[in-house]
């Protein structure tokens, strides 16, 4: 950690309420980060969530769709929804690959 302080062009140490200061500062930061698991989740979510979008016009009313195909989108969206459950660590995120959608 840094120990000293630039004043009027002079390199001065820093006094034992500044380190104390400087550290509670670095301390918050530091707190205020998202984990690892947090960022790594959210990514997956974010890429799960545009999967999702770009197929919602599969569960339009109007869609002409064979019910059996209806039914394969209706199960590729059910499983992006559910793709999250059980994950619990970063390496399991991190190997998670979205299904591929119906042909």
């Amino acid at each position: 950690m840094i120990q000293h302080k630039i004043v009027n062009g002079k390199i001065v140490a820093l006094t034992p309420q500044e380190i104390t200061d400087r550290q509670n500062a670095e301390a918050a930061w530091l707190a205020s980060q998202p984990s690892p698991l947090e960022v790594a989740m959210k990514d997956l979510r974010a890429r799960r969530n545009k999967a999702l979008a770009d197929s919602d016009w599969s569960v339009l009313i109007d869609v002409p769709l064979e019910p059996a195909q209806k039914a394969a989108w209706m199960n590729y969206r059910t499983l992006l929804r559910n793709i999250t459950d059980g994950l619990i660590t970063v390496e399991q995120i991190k190997s998670t690959t979205l299904p591929l959608p119906p042909k």
